[in-house]
């Protein structure tokens, strides 16, 4: 943390309101999900559907992913090179003829993992046994997203998703993507253009924020008259040259923290 004290005021403003005016808006991958298990980088959605170009999209990940983490570089420099990214990554996969009946067994077979068992059970039930709303906001997939969440059994009905969803033909086959593409960077403009979801939720003026970089900020955007909102970041990587950058954007940066217990030791507070 780098201001205690405003960290502290924030609580407590929130726990004063109540938790029926608590919303959770969240990013999914290497935030909900881990970042690392036993030493080994766990996939993101786009990667763990895939049938036979697991290589072309590690190229991508390869490429894409150290400019995206690349704290020299603006975020007008970013941005079409982000475009570029996941264009190719929907490309990639449309070109696999992807069947819909697929997917569950793709992610039964695939190294997704949610952060650490007792704590994403925790986090998910919590939320919906206090009617806390949680708006999950992915540059990710969509279908895989509610995918992992129905097989671990916390696909509640306060929770909300926001992603890429895949369009698939008659015969349910991947034939594109639908609506505008989300990619890391515009998710302001996401949550703009969602602003009938942030309509029902206009008494829940409190947001509580996970993300895991730097375009994550931006989620709460469409929010209506909020009156606080505390942010948490999972700095997974390259801790050394982020460290100060997420320091100076999120109330609490978590560093190499594979659990959810901050935000859950959060939530508890305020909803005691």
């Amino acid at each position: 943390m780098k201001d205690r004290d405003r960290v502290q005021e924030i609580l407590q403003s929130m726990q004063k309101a109540g938790s029926k005016t608590l919303q959770v808006i969240s990013d999914f991958d290497m935030t909900l999900t881990r970042f690392e298990y036993n030493g080994k980088r766990c996939p993101t959605c786009h990667i763990f559907i895939t049938l036979s170009c697991p290589l072309q999209l590690q190229g991508l990940l390869d490429k894409y992913y150290p400019i995206e983490i690349d704290t020299t570089l603006s975020v007008e420099e970013k941005l079409p090179l982000m475009v570029e990214w996941w264009t190719k990554a929907h490309e990639l996969l449309v070109n696999q003829k992807i069947k819909k009946d697929g997917l569950a067994k793709a992610v039964r077979d695939s190294d997704a993992k949610l952060r650490y068992e007792d704590g994403y059970k925790d986090f998910f039930d919590h939320l919906h046994e206090h009617s806390i709303p949680l708006l999950i906001f992915s540059a990710g997939i969509g279908d895989i997203l509610e995918e992992v969440i129905r097989q671990t059994e916390v696909f509640h009905p306060n929770v909300k998703v926001i992603s890429n969803y895949m369009d698939f033909d008659e015969s349910g086959v991947l034939k594109a993507f639908k609506g505008e593409l989300i990619h890391i960077y515009n998710k302001r403009e996401g949550a703009l253009l969602n602003t009938g979801h942030f309509q029902e939720l206009r008494t829940q003026t409190n947001v509580l924020l996970l993300g895991d970089s730097l375009g994550d900020l931006n989620m709460a955007d469409g929010v209506q008259d909020m009156e606080n909102i505390l942010k948490i970041g999972f700095l997974n990587d390259k801790v050394e040259e982020r460290k100060q950058s997420y320091l100076d954007s999120y109330d609490i940066v978590l560093i190499k923290d594979e659990s959810l217990d901050v935000p859950n030791a959060v939530i508890r507070f305020l909803t005691e």
